[in-house]
């Protein structure tokens, strides 16, 4: 098991490699060329800045049993399909039960916008979303990690 994260604006990195070390587990940082970053206790690849570029690195990059952290619906589908464990920065653990719903919502959202619509900005971000977010993983490694 290995921890892979779409680090692109991520706010939960450093938490996440945190967590990862707490349990031992191999962290991977994917970014693009806008947001290149290192940490220490992990690897970062940096990838060709485009659309998907980080996306589709993630994806092939994942093996059945991994943890994916994103924010991104259409990532968060192709992860489930590869059969990894996915969640976003807030501690939302994404399912084959919920992940429809999110990529409607997107759909809906997306054309509100194309229709000269406006839809709300995400809150500021607060410390209880870093503790839902720091209790999901560890939950997750927990109830995964082979011994």
């Amino acid at each position: 098991m290995k921890i892979i994260i779409d680090a692109d604006a991520c706010p939960v990195v450093d938490i996440a490699l945190s967590v990862a070390k707490e349990h031992c587990i191999e962290c991977v940082l994917i970014c693009d060329t806008a947001h290149i970053m290192q940490r220490d206790g992990c690897s970062t690849i940096t990838v060709d800045k485009g659309a998907d570029s980080v996306d589709f690195s993630l994806v092939n990059m994942l093996e059945s049993g991994d943890i994916a952290v994103t924010q991104d619906y259409g990532l968060a589908a192709m992860c489930l399909s590869r059969r990894a464990h996915v969640l976003n920065q807030n501690g939302l653990i994404y399912t084959d039960q919920n992940i429809e719903q999110l990529l409607f919502t997107r759909y809906v959202g997306k054309k509100v916008r194309a229709a000269g619509g406006r839809t709300k900005g995400p809150a500021k971000r607060t410390a209880e979303q870093d503790k839902a977010f720091r209790s999901a993983l560890t939950k997750l490694i927990q109830q995964n990690i082979k011994h």
